[in-house]
């Protein structure tokens, strides 16, 4: 266990240097924007190209593992709405803490998290995740958050919406650019990939660095005080029963006879023990949700993940 931890805690500890950092002022909360964008647009998508590159282009068609982590998507959307949406939490709030529930972490965090744990071969099983949930989960939660206020033609024009968010984000083409060159034996100029792997290596500290300052500006903007019963049960759904859903749904499918490897489970259970992903909190905010439970729900589950997420890999490897 003192090994896992060795390894997890550089990683969680640059999270709170971000959020130190934000909260004392030393990095503005107007250069906060920079940081998102240098990640999301250069570092990030470098990273993942180059994961993308170096996978086996089966380990990123694997059906079987996309079936299984979409089943529990959708049975984690469908079930923190169905125990959330009360009282004053309606669509538009349940949706994003649906979101934030079964959205991991996963492209700031997990993937390099992952490969210092477990190897190179665990990026392949953990990008895959990362599609479904841009493409299907996020996009699902953000046309249910419009039935507030909209018939089923307003839900269908969020999803639209959605979509269109995913098409301009460059996480998904990086992955598809990388799998293409996988699968093609397309190799990079090498003065190109040179640039690649400098932005590439920059993108974990500075991601997680991100993320704590992100956390700590949607505290501070926050005005509004949140009961603890409205956000710390989505949090202890997202590290607890994320994960186990996983893992029995899992080993479901491959006692039915699904071709699903042991290791890429065992990938996909850990995947779903990251914290909430913290662009969730971005997205609440530009839809109208209470921006401040959002946060607080990502920013406990990212401070309890540095216990419970070192205990599942104890468990599992």
């Amino acid at each position: 266990m003192l090994s896992i931890l060795f390894i997890t805690f550089p990683f969680f500890a640059l999270v709170l240097c971000g959020y130190v950092a934000a909260r004392k002022g030393l990095l503005p909360q107007l250069a906060i924007p920079g940081l998102n964008t240098f990640v999301l647009y250069f570092a990030l998508p470098c990273m993942l190209y180059r994961f993308g590159a170096g996978t086996p282009i089966a380990q990123l068609l694997d059906g079987s593992l996309v079936a299984v982590y979409l089943v529990c998507a959708l049975l984690m959307v469908a079930f923190t709405v169905m125990v959330t949406r009360k009282g004053r939490i309606a669509w538009n709030d349940a949706s994003f803490g649906a979101l934030v529930a079964a959205f991991p972490n996963t492209g700031f965090m997990g993937v390099p998290l992952l490969v210092a744990l477990l190897g190179a071969q665990a990026a392949g099983p953990a990008i895959v995740t990362i599609l479904v949930d841009l493409l299907v989960t996020s996009s699902l939660c953000i046309a249910l958050s419009r039935l507030d206020s909209a018939d089923i033609h307003g839900a269908e024009v969020a999803a639209q919406k959605a979509l269109k968010g995913v098409a301009l984000n460059p996480m998904p083409w990086a992955i598809v650019l990388g799998a293409l060159s996988s699968g093609l034996g397309v190799v990079l100029w090498a003065p190109v990939m040179q640039t690649v792997g400098l932005l590439a290596d920059a993108a974990s500290p500075v991601a997680l660095f991100t993320i704590g300052a992100v956390l700590a500006r949607s505290q501070m903007n926050s005005t509004a005080a949140t009961p603890f019963k409205e956000y710390v049960p989505v949090a202890l759904i997202k590290l607890v029963l994320h994960p186990m859903l996983v893992g029995l749904v899992g080993l479901g499918a491959i006692a039915v006879g699904v071709p699903l490897q042991p290791f890429a489970l065992t990938v996909i259970v850990l995947v779903a023990a990251l914290p909430s992903a913290s662009n969730v909190a971005l997205l609440a905010e530009r839809f109208g949700a209470d921006n401040g439970r959002i946060a607080r729900i990502i920013l406990l589950s990212t401070v309890l993940a540095f216990f419970s997420f070192s205990a599942a890999v104890a468990l599992l490897t």
